[in-house]
């Protein structure tokens, strides 16, 4: 940003120092009545072209920095022109205001110079005013002097008819600038907020109105609320806020209203700044009265602060660690020397010595009805003592050779007898 601006201020610099005509304007304004005026191409005998943001113009004081604290200047890329805008105060009646004016076509980086002499007369200030804020126009809207007639016919014809000789707007400024939120939606209005001022009383029907909002008072916003002359307003394009619409009597102090362009202008007492604000002239100090900021303070805190604050955690880290250490020294300990378990060794029965023949085994009561052979494994009847052994198994005995234990008409050995055999 500083970049862009560096040029165009060397510009404007180069063009006043060696520039020696300019073009002098003069405008009428009034002690309490707000002004607007239009900064355009055509002031200048340029002609715009169409192209977004063209021209480029610095208002100030003539020989001065900048504007005067009473005058306010904005741009309008909605309608390619500045404004300058303002209430004069009491203290600028009966005297001149050069504002200097510097115009530059960014397109030829021609420039052009113009001084606006405001010339400030007396006017007797407003003994009541009536604030208010318009939610669907932007302060670039009010600017247009056939809106402003519109929202003075309001009261002028219908809600204040006694100031139909001397009503005039005292302030005017965007709501975003005074403090409000931007709206949700781009598309949305900001809102502008308006002091229309006059020596007439209240009529009865402001009064009333007064009355029917002022339980809104202590809401920061209600355009939602609907009001008895809501129908005036609407029909001339303009919706209100009316937690915002508030009416001062003359026995009120106007300059303490908010946003009220008095108010920037009291002096404080013992303040150092008084003298400037009455002057509206800025000088610059010389160096020897500028202050001397002592660095090391500083330096010294921003780092004693965070060491000590490393130092406490690093200790409290510490201690935390070490605790844990030592718990965990205690639990290896109890672990490594815990006296072993004693294994218990399960010594399994000897096989069964076999004592009767085949037969007998097989007249031998079944295994269910004798008790004794349920605790033996079955594997353990077809060991015996002697058997050859394969690593820790044995190998089944062959079984002993049949013989007869009764006569010979025995039925199995005759059916196991080979043919021709006599036994």
């Amino acid at each position: 940003m500083w970049e862009k601006s560096i040029p165009l201020l060397g510009i404007f610099a180069s063009f006043i120092l060696h520039s020696t005509s300019a073009t002098y304007l003069t405008d009428d304004v009034y002690v309490s009545e707000l002004f607007s005026l239009r900064v355009e191409p055509r002031m200048f005998n340029w002609t715009f072209q169409g192209l977004t943001e063209q021209f480029q113009y610095r208002p100030s004081l003539e020989g001065y920095p900048d504007l005067p604290s009473w005058v306010r200047y904005m741009y309008s890329g909605e309608y390619h022109s500045g404004f300058l805008y303002g209430t004069p105060p009491e203290r600028t009646a009966d005297t001149k205001v050069p504002i200097e004016i510097i115009a530059l076509n960014k397109q030829t980086y021609e420039t052009k110079r113009i001084v606006l002499i405001l010339s400030v007369h007396r006017k007797p200030p407003p003994r009541n005013v009536i604030q208010m804020k318009i939610d669907n126009l932007n302060w670039v809207h009010m600017m247009d002097p056939g809106r402003i007639e519109n929202l003075k016919n309001i009261f002028r014809n219908d809600l204040w008819q006694e100031s139909r000789q001397d009503l005039h707007i005292i302030f005017m400024d965007s709501a975003v600038k005074l403090g409000a939120r931007l709206p949700l939606r781009p598309q949305q209005r900001e809102g502008v907020v308006v002091h229309l001022g006059s020596r007439a009383d209240f009529s009865s029907r402001l009064l009333e109105l007064q009355e029917e909002v002022k339980p809104l008072y202590k809401i920061a916003s209600c355009n939602y609320k609907r009001t008895s002359v809501q129908t005036t307003f609407e029909n001339s394009g303009f919706k209100l806020d009316w937690c915002a619409f508030k009416l001062h009597a003359a026995d009120d102090d106007i300059t303490a209203m908010p946003h009220h362009p008095h108010e920037s202008h009291k002096p404080a007492k013992g303040s150092e700044l008084s003298t400037l604000r009455r002057s509206d002239k800025w000088d610059a100090p010389m160096k020897s009265e500028v202050p001397e900021r002592n660095y090391s303070d500083e330096f010294a805190v921003s780092f004693a602060i965070p060491g000590m604050i490393f130092a406490v955690l690093l200790s409290v880290l510490t201690v935390i660690l070490c605790f844990q250490h030592e718990k965990l020294l205690k639990k290896s300990y109890r672990h490594e020397y815990r006296p072993a378990q004693p294994v218990q060794m399960v010594q399994y029965s000897q096989p069964v010595q076999s004592t009767g023949t085949l037969k007998s085994l097989k007249d031998a009561p079944a295994q269910d009805e004798n008790p004794s052979l349920r605790s033996a494994s079955p594997s353990d009847s077809y060991y015996r003592d002697g058997s050859p052994r394969i690593g820790n198994s044995y190998l089944r005995p062959k079984p002993p050779p049949y013989k007869p234990t009764g006569g010979s008409n025995s039925s199995t050995m005759q059916r196991k007898a080979p043919i021709g055999v006599d036994i």
